[in-house]
């Protein structure tokens, strides 16, 4: 696994293209809204093999493996907690059989939905579950840690912990954050970021809508945050369709410009959350190459 000083490194060097979407593209290529994403992935494994040689085409240097709720108290509801361990090393490694030539990041989310409270009983939950994913992770050869869509401090925290605790090496975290800059706690994003600083290879937000938000909340980031900014907007406001199925209208072209912008304002890294596919991709790295 890469240092956060190496990541760093990479970075400042030119590496800046993640990948867009996993579970909307998994959904409209037939994967059941209701199901355990990271099961269904193993069990019809060419779906994301097939999703990620397309990033990887369109330019995408890190690719997130899609361990996206591969925690512990997670997979209790499948009866899969018991292979927690396995089941992110086994995902890690179909993510490298995709694109070996990119880098491949372990993904961790929120865990708010399983915690009433924040208190010392429910941070000690959030370190055991992640500690467990991110063995995992790492056994599974794991390039980075990526913390996203977090929404709470707390929760940074406790994988800054969960991380050092299992010697991982370079971690992103991005949170999910409102127009002016808050956490959905209602605090100021600024200081909590700060309070990375020194441990985080990269700090940033995903799965805001990237029309609405994103080059205002990129340059009131980098006037206050020296690490790389990370920007992994959505593709626009998601309309329900009557499958149930969230669409985003949002073409490639616009949303390239937006992350121009975003590029342009401070960002390092630039990629897509909910309803971006590889052609938004693609159109980012032509869009800012186009520039040079």
């Amino acid at each position: 696994m890469l240092t956060k000083e190496q990541l760093q490194d990479k970075i400042a060097n030119g590496l800046c293209y993640l990948d867009g979407a996993t579970g909307s593209n998994l959904r409209n290529a037939g994967m059941p809204k209701e199901c355990c994403t990271e099961q269904w992935v193993l069990e019809n494994p060419e779906v994301l093999l097939q999703l990620q040689r397309a990033y990887a085409k369109a330019g995408s240097q890190i690719l997130y493996a899609p361990t996206f709720q591969a925690q512990p108290i997670a997979l209790e509801r499948v009866g899969l907690a018991d292979r927690t361990e396995k089941l992110n090393a086994q995902l890690v490694a179909l993510s490298r059989q995709a694109a070996p030539n990119c880098l491949i990041a372990g993904d961790l989310t929120t865990l708010a939905a399983f915690c009433e409270s924040w208190n010392d009983n429910n941070i000690d939950l959030l370190i055991e579950n992640y500690r467990r994913q991110i063995r995992g992770l790492i056994d599974g050869g794991a390039d980075l840690l990526v913390a996203e869509t977090l929404m709470y401090p707390q929760e940074a925290e406790a994988i800054l912990a969960a991380a050092e605790m299992e010697g991982a090496g370079a971690v992103a975290y991005s949170f999910v954050m409102t127009a002016d800059g808050s956490l959905y706690s209602g605090q100021d994003v600024i200081p909590v970021l700060k309070d990375l600083s020194d441990y985080a290879a990269a700090v940033g937000f995903n799965c805001v809508c990237a029309d609405m938000m994103t080059p205002y909340l990129v340059r009131k980031l980098a006037k206050e945050i020296r690490l790389p900014l990370l920007c992994k907007p959505n593709a626009g406001n998601p309309v329900i369709g009557t499958d149930g199925i969230a669409k985003y209208d949002m073409g490639a072209e616009e949303f390239a410009q937006i992350l121009l912008d975003c590029k342009r304002s401070g960002a390092k890294l630039l990629g897509g959350c909910c309803g971006t596919t590889p052609a938004h991709i693609a159109a980012v790295r032509a869009q800012i190459e186009s520039t040079l």
